[in-house]
């Protein structure tokens, strides 16, 4: 059998797929990753070359690649029934994955909407948010807020909440009535102290005073925010949030598109957090990527209270294919995977482990600058010099991000982001089934990426 050409691989690609977030020089290159399979932890390219997956696709694939019982789930469910939308009908597969995934929410997050993406399923949230306060007599609550650097999706309502400005600057103006607060890193609560006095938090009670609390419908944040690398918040964070929106009837949105499905060690980031939202939004990880599927998680009393309304009956959205009956078949079907592998009891079992090993890099890598994460989500910030406190330069930090560290990575077998969002760092997410070899694995070349980013900036 004749084996592809991998050059005219690329060159199909370069004709005829117009990528996504993808510069134009990294889609010309004749090294441009054509990725072919996977199992497990890992994919390989089109010359059979294996990669250790360490971002899980794109922070999906949590229960790794290759599961043949997903795609015999996802097979029997286009047998029976490939299609049929949830609009004024049901269909068993949407059913039984509403139910599997209210029981894994927390609290009393019963409601389950389904669609397609993570922009959509904040896209949802967002329209929820209105339309409900609207129901209930309070239309001036129009008010979006968000955290500075926060991504939150690219369709045009979901590109207002992010709140990074050169994603937003080509298709300004963006939707209206979106402020942000800042995001909480380097803020620890002092000694004595609580989270009701950290910066980030008393920002945003000035912030809704100034706009007036009775304009504000919801304030959505990440558990970990993903942009500007892996943040974890202060210790009773999640909780003044709470109390805030519990204080002026602000509904708060968890966005749980990353942090949901374990990425944590707990099943939802909120968990972990101790705290119970009006909203979560889902997506990547709730089928492990085998199939696209997003949706919220809305609190009962909410739905129900819009629905009762006196010109509410409904919620005036909705998608063809949201709960799309193969896509929910498959998330049931990696519900069950993830139970019977301990998918998020292995990553909360080593934590410790994975966070050991990466902290002990900064001792050998002056270019380290932070460690950050939680869970199986972490951040390595880079800088020209930790010890001496000296800056990347902008030539230098879009070289590492462009060149260095994407052909370290590729010498090293490693799949992964760097990011420039920020600062500029290399984002770590593997599959949840990692266990100590791999982890063992993964730190070895983060290493050899980070001996590339020193050598690289010794020269200079």
């Amino acid at each position: 059998m004749t084996q592809p050409d991998p050059a005219e691989i690329r060159a199909a690609a370069r004709r005829n797929l117009f990528p996504h977030f993808t510069r134009a020089e990294a889609w010309r290159s004749p090294d441009l990753p054509v990725i072919d399979h996977g199992e497990g932890c890992y994919v390989y390219d089109d010359s059979g070359r294996r990669y250790l997956d360490g971002l899980s696709g794109l922070f999906c694939v949590n229960i790794g690649h290759g599961r043949t019982d997903i795609v015999a789930a996802a097979m029997k469910q286009m047998e029976k029934l490939a299609y049929w939308p949830n609009w004024g009908a049901a269909h068993p597969s949407a059913i039984e994955a509403a139910a599997r995934i209210a029981e894994l929410t927390p609290g009393d997050l019963d409601r389950i909407f389904f669609v397609n993406s993570g922009s959509e399923a904040v896209e949802s949230a967002l329209k929820f948010a209105r339309q409900y306060h609207r129901s209930q007599g309070q239309p001036e609550r129009t008010v979006i807020i968000a955290r500075d650097m926060a991504y939150h999706g690219v369709s045009m309502g979901a590109l207002a909440l992010t709140g990074i400005p050169w994603y937003k600057e080509p298709f300004e103006p963006v939707m209206p009535d979106v402020r942000h607060f800042p995001h909480t890193l380097g803020e620890v609560v002092p000694d004595g102290g609580s989270a009701a006095g950290l910066p980030s938090i008393t920002r945003l009670k000035s912030l809704i005073d100034e706009v007036g609390p009775e304009r504000i419908a919801a304030i959505f944040a990440e558990p970990v925010q993903n942009s500007r690398g892996a943040l974890v918040p202060p210790a009773g964070y999640w909780q003044e949030l709470r109390k805030i929106c519990d204080q002026h009837g602000i509904l708060l949105v968890a966005d749980e598109v990353i942090c949901g499905f374990g990425r944590l060690g707990a099943w939802f980031g909120s968990t972990r957090f101790e705290v119970v939202p009006d909203v979560i939004t889902f997506a990547k990880a709730a089928t492990s990527g085998y199939a696209p599927l997003g949706g919220m998680a809305v609190r009962t009393p909410l739905v129900e209270q819009l629905w009762d309304s006196p010109d509410g009956g409904s919620f005036f959205h909705g998608s063809t294919w949201g709960g799309h009956p193969v896509a929910t078949a498959a998330a049931v079907a990696n519900i069950d995977a993830m139970i019977e592998m301990n998918a998020v009891g292995n990553a909360r079992d080593h934590e410790p482990q994975f966070k050991t090993g990466l902290d002990s890099l900064l001792d050998s890598h002056p270019t380290i600058a932070d460690v950050r994460g939680t869970g199986y989500f972490y951040a390595i910030e880079f800088t020209a010099d930790r010890r001496s406190g000296r800056p990347l330069t902008t030539d230098q930090a879009q070289q590492l991000v462009r060149g260095v560290m994407p052909t370290a990575m590729r010498e090293a077998g490693l799949l992964t982001r760097p990011d420039d969002r920020g600062a500029t760092m290399l984002i770590l997410a593997p599959p949840l089934i990692a266990d100590a070899a791999i982890l063992d694995e993964l730190i070895n070349q983060v290493d050899q990426v980070a001996a590339a980013v020193d050598s690289f900036i010794a020269a200079r």
